[in-house]
């Protein structure tokens, strides 16, 4: 069984290093060219089911302008998964590709 996409898309955030709380929200959102848009509890509950799975791990917390800031960061499991999950989606849009291109009228 895969990856939720949103759980999918918070990894490859954090594929590139550390971020916090709203520049994770950013990176999906731009990662799904808009489409998904996470609130702050959907995204502190995932980060937390994702923490709890031992896929992120908070590396750094700071005060900035009176507001706790926590910084996330993939663990080792957690970049295996997200490289484990991205080979999987990639057989499967190949496949998908393959059947589409077999369909009468649907020639690529």
């Amino acid at each position: 069984m895969g990856l939720r996409e949103q759980s999918y898309l918070i990894l490859l955030a954090l594929s590139q290093g550390p971020l916090h709380g709203y520049g994770v929200i950013k990176t999906v959102r731009e990662l799904s060219e808009e489409r998904v848009r996470l609130g702050a509890g959907t995204l502190y509950g995932a980060l937390d089911r994702l923490s709890g799975d031992g896929l992120v791990v908070v590396v750094k917390e700071e005060v900035v302008s009176g507001r706790h800031r926590r910084y996330y960061d993939l663990t080792g499991h957690g970049r295996q998964v997200l490289a484990e999950e991205t080979a999987r989606l990639a057989r499967l849009a190949a496949t998908a590709q393959r059947r589409l291109s077999l369909q009468p009228g649907m020639g690529m």
